[in-house]
């Protein structure tokens, strides 16, 4: 039997989305963590990028526990959590043209890294001129990001063009149009955002596939353990050490 509390009704939808894009997105997952392994066993680096709410799912696989880690943060001042101030400026700058190329030409991303951008909407200049640019230095392109913002909102781009259409690989959270899951006659507007849960269980699945993937071939993947159990400390410090010149969250 459901529950019915708003609490139930969100945790329900969750779920279902969660089942959905492990139906309809297991090619893609799939895709991209085969794309990751195969940068890792070629001595290429991994990036994520995600703005304002969109970092938080980006955050998720930098730096963790039971993680990659190769992957590393793409930082732009001002797009990286909520914490700047006002956090209206945030969304301002998602806007602004040549930021992303500015960005990327004083990163370390070189040609034939990875880039996981993470974007929901998709339509905003930032995560859209940054997948274009990457891809010009040969860096491959993860997309993350709602298929459903390219035909119900515009683009912020002055292409006219979204994320999706500047990706290698392209993952579809199946998240609707504004993010929120719930409603209630006496509520005057849509809550209960579930593209975190959603976002972030599409990245840890591609990062499984690309473990399993580089266990398959016979390559150690580069995993960190947590710091809180027994040897953790000393297993990390083996691995940053051995892979020190492709991690830059150390630096």
């Amino acid at each position: 039997m459901s529950d019915r509390t708003p609490a139930g009704q969100f945790l329900d939808a969750a779920i279902d989305l969660l089942r959905r894009i492990r139906d309809e997105e297991a090619g893609p997952i799939e895709a991209a963590g085969t794309l990751i392994a195969d940068t890792v066993a070629a001595g290429g680096r991994l990036f994520a990028f995600g703005a304002g709410h969109s970092s938080l799912a980006a955050q998720d696989v930098v730096y963790r526990a039971g993680g990659l880690a190769l992957m590393n943060l793409l930082p732009v001042p001002g797009m990286v959590g909520v914490d700047v101030m006002p956090a209206t400026l945030g969304s301002a700058l998602e806007r602004v043209d040549g930021l992303a190329t500015v960005v990327l030409e004083t990163s370390p991303l070189r040609a034939g890294d990875t880039l996981v951008i993470v974007s929901l909407s998709g339509r905003n200049a930032l995560p859209v001129e940054m997948a274009m640019k990457a891809r010009e230095l040969g860096v491959r392109v993860i997309g993350v990001t709602s298929v459903a913002y390219a035909t119900r909102t515009t683009s912020r781009h002055s292409s006219g063009t979204y994320l999706k259409d500047h990706c290698d690989l392209v993952l579809d959270s199946r998240i609707a149009v504004g993010d929120a899951e719930l409603t209630l006659d006496n509520v005057p507007a849509p809550f209960a955002p579930a593209s975190t849960v959603v976002t972030s269980a599409l990245l840890q699945a591609v990062m499984a596939t690309a473990a399993a993937t580089l266990a398959g071939r016979g390559v150690e993947p580069p995993l960190l353990r947590s710091g809180n159990v027994d040897g953790g400390h000393e297993w990390n410090a083996r691995v940053l050490e051995q892979y020190g010149d492709r991690i830059f969250y150390q630096r």
